[in-house]
C-alpha cells in the first residue's frame, strides 16, 4: 500500500519573487524535483511534482495563492490526494531564526508568519510538521515586508543548496523514520 505525503514549500508566484526570503520553501520544492528528474506541472491553487520512493508517494506543492492564502492551496490538496494532516509538513522561512538555522515542529504556532496563520485557519489546526529556514531579522524597524521578499545575497544563495539537501533529508526521514528521528538530525546547531 503506497503512503501519500504532502510537502508543501512557501512562496510566491512571479519572477519578481523567485530569490527571494519568501520564498525558500519553493527553493527547496524545485531543488528537490530537479534532483529526482521530474518536473512541476500546472495544477488547481498550485504547481505539483510527484515523486515515489519504495511505497511512499512525495506531492510536492508550491501554491499559486500567494503567501497569505496558501491555507487554500493545503487544504484542497490533502482533500484531493487524500493525505492525512500527519503526513503533511510545510517548509517556510522564519524571521526568528539566523539565516542557516533550520528547526522541524510536530506543531506550534505560526510564529507571526502569514502563510502558517491562513493554514493553521483553513485546516483548523496547528497539529502538522513544519520546517523553518532562518532568514535573520538584519531590517530596520518598519522594513520587515521589505527584507523578507528581499532578494537573498549571494552568500546566502551560494548556501541554499546544501540547506535544500537538508530539508529534503528531513522530508525523506519523516516519511521513513518519523518525525521524532526526523527532527533530531535536521534540529543540529548550525556551524559557525
Amino acid at each position: 500500500m503506497v503512503m501519500n505525503y504532502l510537502i508543501v514549500g512557501l512562496g510566491n508566484i512571479g519572477p519578481e519573487y523567485e530569490k527571494t526570503r519568501h520564498n525558500m520553501g519553493f527553493m527547496v520544492l524545485d531543488a528537490w524535483a530537479q534532483a529526482s528528474d521530474t518536473c512541476f506541472r500546472t495544477a488547481r491553487y498550485g504547481s505539483i511534482a510527484e515523486i515515489s520512493i519504495k511505497g511512499r508517494k512525495f506531492t510536492l506543492l508550491k501554491p499559486s495563492t500567494y503567501m497569505n492564502l496558501s491555507g487554500k492551496a493545503v487544504r484542497y490538496w490533502m482533500a484531493e490526494l487524500n493525505v492525512p494532516v500527519e503526513n503533511l509538513v510545510v517548509i517556510c522561512d522564519d524571521l526568528n531564526l539566523p539565516f542557516g538555522t533550520l528547526r522541524m515542529r510536530k506543531n506550534g504556532s505560526s510564529g507571526g508568519h502569514n502563510g502558517l496563520n491562513n493554514i493553521n485557519e483553513l485546516l483548523g489546526t496547528q497539529n502538522y510538521t513544519r520546517i523553518r529556514m532562518g532568514i535573520g531579522n538584519g531590517f530596520a524597524r518598519g522594513q520587515q515586508v521589505d527584507f523578507v521578499l528581499g532578494t537573498l545575497g549571494d552568500e546566502e544563495l551560494g548556501q541554499m543548496d546544501e540547506l535544500s539537501k537538508r530539508v529534503i533529508a528531513a522530508c525523506r526521514d519523516f516519511a521513513f523514520v518519523g518525525p521524532d528521528r526526523a527532527m533530531n538530525s535536521l534540529n543540529i546547531k548550525k556551524k559557525e
